[in-house]
């Protein structure tokens, strides 16, 4: 798919992982609609980036607010080709404590809602938009007509202690990935799924600088947290790569978590 004049929805698209794809991909030529839940950072990054940018305050698991964000994508832009799936949360939490009571079911179920649940919804709301303006236009004639990124995490297959919803609601990530990819290539639309490593966003940056660095160590190479920059030159080449479909992409600096 040729980038420039297409529209993505990023989700998640006002910070980290989110802002990386979505700079790289207005840098390419594309027009944007940020979907995350922090107006200010959200409405301050459309300003910035300028008129192919446009911000929609969304939950991810809300039908209505994904809805709402497709349609001014529609409106504003003609339709949508894609989108970047990149809200998430992590919870920690074991599933007994010290005192060996369990864990808070209400959060196991936030993180899985939010991460697995918040994906698919995003996922069949972009691709229907996609399948009706491909119908009305006659078909995909075997040609990339869309493409839905999703995002997992090296945690999907080396999920560490305390990180049961995350590990959990990620691999179900993983595991959506050839089923959707299957069931929409009538559409012409592939769908992909990356599972970063250790990257240097927000959240990275508030830990102490003797963790930080402990995490860098062990990464084998290069050693050091992955540049959010290098998350949004992927999500480009998936885009622009009309052959990558139904695969997950570590991208992770080969680090196995222990």
């Amino acid at each position: 798919m040729q980038i420039q004049g297409k529209t993505f929805l990023v989700t998640g698209g006002a910070s980290g992982l989110g802002e990386a794809s979505t700079r790289e991909l207005v840098a390419a030529g594309a027009n944007v609609i940020i979907a995350d839940l922090n107006s200010d950072k959200g409405e301050a990054l459309a300003n910035e980036l300028g008129d192919s940018v446009r911000f929609s305050r969304c939950d991810v698991t809300s039908g209505d607010d994904v809805q709402a964000a497709v349609a001014l994508a529609e409106s504003e832009f003609g339709g949508i080709h894609g989108s970047v799936n990149c809200a998430g949360i992590a919870v920690v939490q074991k599933l007994l404590d010290r005192d060996n009571n369990p864990a808070d079911l209400d959060q196991f179920s936030k993180g899985v809602n939010i991460n697995l649940v918040g994906t698919f919804n995003v996922a069949r709301l972009v691709a229907a938009s996609i399948a009706k303006r491909v119908a009305a236009n006659g078909g995909p004639a075997n040609e990339d007509q869309g493409v839905i990124i999703n995002t997992a995490s090296v945690a999907a297959y080396d999920g560490q202690v305390g990180q049961g919803s995350y590990a959990s609601s990620k691999a179900g990530v993983v595991g959506l990935n050839l089923p959707l990819a299957r069931e929409l290539t009538r559409h012409g639309i592939r769908v992909m799924t990356i599972a970063p490593g250790i990257f240097n966003t927000p959240m990275m940056e508030s830990l102490p600088e003797k963790a930080r660095g402990q995490l860098e160590t062990a990464v084998p190479y290069p050693k050091r947290l992955g540049a959010p920059k290098e998350f949004g030159e992927l999500v480009c080449h998936i885009a622009s790569n009309g052959y990558l479909n139904g695969e997950v992409i570590r991208l992770d600096g080969a680090i196995r978590m222990t």
